[in-house]
């Protein structure tokens, strides 16, 4: 039994690892690369391993950072089962359609403008291809993923959908158990149930994007949601939130609609301005059954994400018109990291305005325009132009969907006192920063930690 990390390997996107048991391979999670452009690009293009010789995939969730590259597995001619579950599945159906659908635009633009051809990753007819292969297997029930390796989905408590996956290998007549985390959630967060505990691992494979930070409170960041809020729509700005599509817009909407029920907050109008996140919310709304039923607001408010103050826009006619409006307002738009998307358009248009305030609430990678807001530079580059960058930015991490160092070790910590013969952790997913203080602080703990470098091959 061999593991192979070859994405999200000493980084946090492009999370892809190979598990080979009894001469099958299988495809733990296919995601895009992200940063760097040049080198994002490269590397998207170069495979794990020959598409002969995987036998099946197996999607943690729909982040892009974790599925965008199931279509250009297709594209080279893979055809066998992807398995992921239900609500993931109906997730990448928009997610991987969009994402197929910006490397198309992107390639009529530079034919167009530039004299250039760069072949797109994929097209939207492979990302079609990916849905269909998809199988949809729900929380907590076993299935055979290839013959000697049988897998269990468990709540991650990340996204909508999002799973630890729990991978029972057999070889030689010995069983051990894998454990591959996904990304990890955090307990308390709206709307998602608190992560899953497995039980029984003797390997585990572990996140680590914020293994070197705390987070504040979830109950603090609705708070500071507010301040920002308040203070932004005093001096007649907005608040422009960069947000994922996935997971945090759908968080942010109900915690808004929370504080305007509470009037904590003025009643201001919140636009949510991407096609994108507008058919995610959809999708949310068909999976009630996966809410945490726990929280108040959930059992009390039928419809979570439509109330009076929120607007939808969808068409380029309505996001063109918010740049002629006047007054206080919420955008929220894609995309998470501002690499793309109407966040750009809003981002030109307003963040030279010190009454504005940008309110970033994700992880940025390095090499992002999301980083280079986040360390305040001076002056920023919105397509290609300088903008000065005089509105206020103000970042509240308690809306991260990724555990923080504490609860990456409470997670690891219960798993170790429902697994005894718990080997080897290995994290992933995180910069070398992050895994090296929380190795250390494993370490102490007890566990054996390695960060293994992309290409590392480990035998179990």
């Amino acid at each position: 039994m061999q593991v192979t990390f070859v994405g999200a390997a000493r980084e946090v996107t492009g999370s892809c690892h190979l598990l080979k048991v009894g001469g099958r391979t299988v495809l733990l999670d296919c995601g895009m690369f992200q940063g760097s452009r040049k080198e994002s690009a490269e590397k998207n293009r170069v495979l794990p391993i020959q598409i002969g010789e995987i036998d099946a995939v197996v999607l943690s969730h729909a982040h892009i950072d974790h599925a965008g590259r199931l279509p250009f597995l297709i594209r080279e001619g893979y055809s066998k089962q992807i398995f992921a579950t239900p609500a993931t599945r109906d997730l990448c159906a928009i997610m991987l359609g969009d994402s197929a659908h910006i490397q198309e635009k992107d390639t009529e633009f530079l034919a167009k403008r530039r004299k250039e051809f760069i072949e797109p990753l994929y097209t939207t007819r492979h990302a079609v291809r990916t849905i269909e292969l998809m199988v949809g297997q729900p929380y907590g029930t076993t299935f055979d993923v290839v013959p000697g390796v049988r897998a269990t989905f468990i709540d991650a408590g990340h996204i909508l959908g999002s799973a630890s996956v729990i991978l029972d290998c057999t070889e030689d007549g010995v069983t051990r158990r894998l454990v591959f985390s996904g990304d990890i959630g955090r307990r308390g967060l709206a709307i998602i149930r608190d992560p899953q505990i497995p039980t029984g691992a003797d390997i585990v494979i572990m996140e680590s994007t914020y293994g070197n930070r705390d987070h504040e409170s979830v109950a603090d960041a609705r708070a500071r949601l507010a301040q920002v809020v308040r203070e932004t729509a005093a001096r007649g700005g907005r608040v422009l939130i960069p947000a994922f599509a996935v997971g945090r817009t759908q968080e942010l909407i109900y915690s808004l609609h929370e504080l305007h029920r509470d009037g904590a907050i003025p009643a201001i109008p919140i636009y949510v301005d991407s096609p994108l996140a507008i058919d995610t919310t959809s999708v949310f709304e068909m999976h009630p059954d996966t809410f945490d039923q726990t929280e108040d607001f959930v059992r009390k408010v039928a419809e979570l994400f439509q109330f009076d103050l929120i607007r939808y826009t969808r068409s380029v006619q309505d996001s063109k018109e918010l740049m002629t409006m006047h007054g206080p307002m919420i955008i929220i738009a894609a995309s998470g990291m501002v690499e793309a998307g109407r966040i750009l358009h809003h981002l030109a248009h307003g963040a030279s305005d010190p009454r504005n305030t940008i309110l970033i609430v994700g992880f940025q990678a390095e090499h992002t325009l999301g980083r280079r807001i986040v360390e305040k530079r001076p002056v920023i580059k919105v397509f290609g132009e300088e903008v000065q960058l005089k509105a206020r930015v103000e970042v509240i991490n308690g809306y991260s969907a990724h555990a923080d160092c504490g609860e990456l070790a409470s997670w690891l910590q219960a798993v170790r006192e429902n697994s005894p013969a718990l080997g080897n952790v290995y994290l992933v997913h995180g910069e070398p920063p992050a895994q090296d203080e929380l190795t250390t602080s494993l370490t102490a703990k007890g566990f054996s930690v390695t960060s293994p470098a992309p290409g590392t091959t480990v035998t179990i």
